[in-house]
């Protein structure tokens, strides 16, 4: 397997990790060549636990990111500290980060993915204490998603770190036993996606067709 980047994401990545916090990693790496033009096509994502890593081939990555997945997303706005591997390839897969955005995807993916959190929210007994935790891990989700789509559509950029963590915490809390309260948000969230952003109505794919090409002639001699 040839990793071309990976890095340190979650809740360290966010600025949201305490004591006893799972340390999360993502990666793409990209399956030999030879091995696609097979009856039997390599496996796309690997997903370990001890440590928490989860890997995907570099087509996989890119059509998720194009589809504005967040969690796939981010791995190429990390901050310069929490990159573990960074290949040429993978700086180059950095440079056409912007190419991949789109304002629909990003507005479905942040948008979606936070509504999920919030129907999860609606549905935990918060008055056991365990999903009482699990309540506030949602809540705290669902405002970085927010936060991370709505800044994505008005300046183009991901901001992985968030600003106040301490801040997105206490409000969590909150939230975590008053749901309805991440109402406001969520609306908020819904105007602001529906004025004028600056993502393309469409993602440039053609930048990230090369690079992948790119990486499939790079990686043909591998498998020789």
């Amino acid at each position: 397997m040839h990793v071309l980047l990976s890095g340190i994401v979650g809740s360290t990545a966010y600025g949201l990790a305490h004591a006893g916090s799972d340390l999360d990693r993502l990666g793409l790496f990209a399956a030999p060549t030879e091995e696609l033009h097979g009856l039997h096509r390599p496996s796309e994502s690997h997903v370990t636990t001890s440590p928490d890593r989860t890997l995907h081939e570099a087509a996989k990555w890119c059509r998720l990111a194009l589809g504005g997945n967040p969690t796939a997303s981010e791995l190429v706005w990390l901050p310069e500290e929490l990159y573990e591997v960074r290949t040429p390839l993978g700086e180059e897969l950095i440079a056409i980060r912007t190419g991949l955005l789109s304002e629909r995807a990003v507005r479905n993916s942040y948008l979606g993915y936070a509504t999920q959190q919030f129907r999860k929210l609606t549905t935990r007994d918060t008055s056991d204490p365990v999903t009482r935790a699990r309540a506030a891990k949602h809540a705290r989700h669902l405002i970085r998603l927010v936060r991370q789509g709505v800044g994505l559509h008005e300046t183009g950029r991901l901001e992985i770190r968030l600003a106040d963590p301490a801040e997105v915490r206490a409000f969590g809390e909150r939230i975590a036993d008053r749901p309805e309260l991440a109402t406001a948000l969520l609306a908020d969230a819904e105007d602001r996606f529906a004025r004028p952003g600056v993502l393309p109505a469409a993602p440039d794919e053609a930048p990230v067709e090369s690079w992948l090409r790119r990486v499939r002639a790079a990686h043909l001699a591998a498998a020789a």
